[in-house]
């Protein structure tokens, strides 16, 4: 029975997990195709030598090499982060299952009797805090999930930021300044008087 709660385990906990990896490779895959659309276009629209894109050719294959062999300590491969997320997950719940029928067989022994209540008292008290305890200690895998998949996410943070220096960046649009004139007149002549109505529609009517 033992088994087949934990093979029921495993299969529920991939079910759920294999959506979302499914959703990361879909969007890793589809931003890689993005960001491989825009250099292709790049390149057929600039006017590129021979030597300058042998050039290019090369700063790329420089770029990928460094992205492999990207230390494990520093960021570990994402794959591998999320397997391990899916492992650490089910030895936790393992953890967990088994402390919760230890507890239940501690209590169903106490259950038997008023001896053997009384007798096992002491010590099933003992026992029930340690597997307590256990059960606590194994739902702290959820901070260690987080942090590989806190790693595997800085790696494809990476991989987009190294992929993003292959596309140009979108040229400054020039800011166009307006400015007014103050004066028609240097500083310092006079203006002649102001015009009354009466001379305005003379000059109109004229």
């Amino acid at each position: 029975m033992n088994e087949a709660l934990d093979a029921a385990v495993r299969a529920a906990i991939r079910e759920e997990i294999a959506p979302l990896l499914g959703e990361l490779r879909r969007f890793v895959d589809r931003r890689i195709a993005e960001l491989s659309a825009e250099f292709d276009a790049h390149v057929q629209l600039s006017d590129l030598s021979e030597e300058k894109l042998a050039g290019e050719l090369k700063r790329i294959h420089a770029t990928v090499a460094n992205l492999v062999s990207v230390p494990a300590r520093e960021s570990r491969n994402s794959g591998i982060e999320l397997e391990a997320v899916v492992l650490e997950t089910e030895a936790a719940t393992n953890r967990i299952l088994e402390a919760a029928e230890a507890i239940q067989a501690r209590l169903d022994a106490a259950a038997l009797d008023a001896e053997t209540a009384a007798a096992l008292d002491a010590e099933t008290a003992a026992a029930l805090s340690a597997e307590v305890n256990a059960i606590f200690e194994a739902c702290a895998f959820q901070d260690l999930t987080g942090q590989r998949i806190r790693r595997a996410i800085q790696h494809l943070e990476q991989v987009d930021d190294a992929l993003r220096q292959f596309v140009p960046e979108a040229e400054p649009t020039e800011r166009v300044t307006v400015s007014a004139l103050m004066h028609t007149l240097p500083e310092g002549v006079a203006t002649g008087r102001d015009l009354a109505q009466g001379e305005i529609d003379r000059v109109l009517g004229a």
